[in-house]
C-alpha cells in the first residue's frame, strides 16, 4: 500500500545512508546534499520532513541537559502597613466616547487596603509617576514597591525614577 504524500523508498533510504556516513550531519546539511547528488527532476523533501525521517529511524540525538529556568529573588514579607506596596494596571479598555481607560491600581499588601485606582489615559512613566508622587505625598514612603515588570515599571527609566524617590 502506498500513501498519497509517502516518499519514495529510494529517497527515505539515501537520507538515512547519509545520515549513517555522516553522523554528525543534521537535515539541512544532508538536504543540501541530495540536491546536488538526485537528478534536479526528483524533489528533494524539506528540512522538516528530512528531521522527522531521521528521527523516526532515531537518528537525532535530544539534548540531555535542561535548560536553567530563571530563578527570581524571593520577595517580601511587607508584614506590617507601608512596607510593601503592590502597583499594577489593570488591563484596559474603551470608553464610550472611542478612548481606552489605564485603571492603576496600589495597595498595600500587609493590609491590603487599596491606596490608590486612578483611571489613566495612557500607561506611560510620566502619568505613573505623577500619580506616585501625589500618592506618597499622602501616604508617605513605602519601603519596596512590587509590581509585575509590565509597563512602565520596567522601562528604562522605571526603576531610576522610583529611586530617585528614594523606594527601593
Amino acid at each position: 500500500m502506498r500513501y498519497a504524500n509517502q516518499l519514495p523508498a529510494q529517497i527515505e533510504a539515501a537520507i538515512v545512508g547519509a545520515k549513517r556516513e555522516k553522523p554528525h550531519w543534521g537535515a539541512r546539511k544532508i538536504r543540501e546534499r541530495l540536491l546536488r547528488k538526485l537528478p534536479h527532476e526528483i524533489k528533494v523533501p524539506a528540512c522538516s520532513t528530512i528531521h522527522a525521517i531521521l528521527d523516526r529511524h532515531q537518528l537525532v540525538t535530544r539534548p540531555k541537559f535542561r535548560r536553567n529556568k530563571a530563578k527570581g529573588t524571593p520577595l517580601s514579607a511587607g508584614s506590617t502597613p507601608n512596607d510593601l506596596w503592590c502597583t499594577d494596571y489593570k488591563g484596559e479598555f474603551q470608553l464610550g466616547n472611542k478612548q481606552y481607560c489605564y485603571p492603576l491600581t496600589v495597595t498595600d499588601h500587609a493590609s491590603r487596603y487599596l491606596l490608590l485606582c486612578e483611571a489613566m489615559e495612557s500607561n506611560k512613566e510620566e502619568t505613573a509617576f505623577t500619580a506616585f508622587e501625589r500618592l506618597f505625598r499622602e501616604r508617605g514612603l513605602p519601603i519596596a514597591i512590587r509590581s509585575d515588570n509590565g509597563v512602565p515599571f520596567a522601562s528604562p527609566n522605571g526603576l531610576f525614577n522610583l529611586s530617585k524617590m528614594s523606594v527601593w
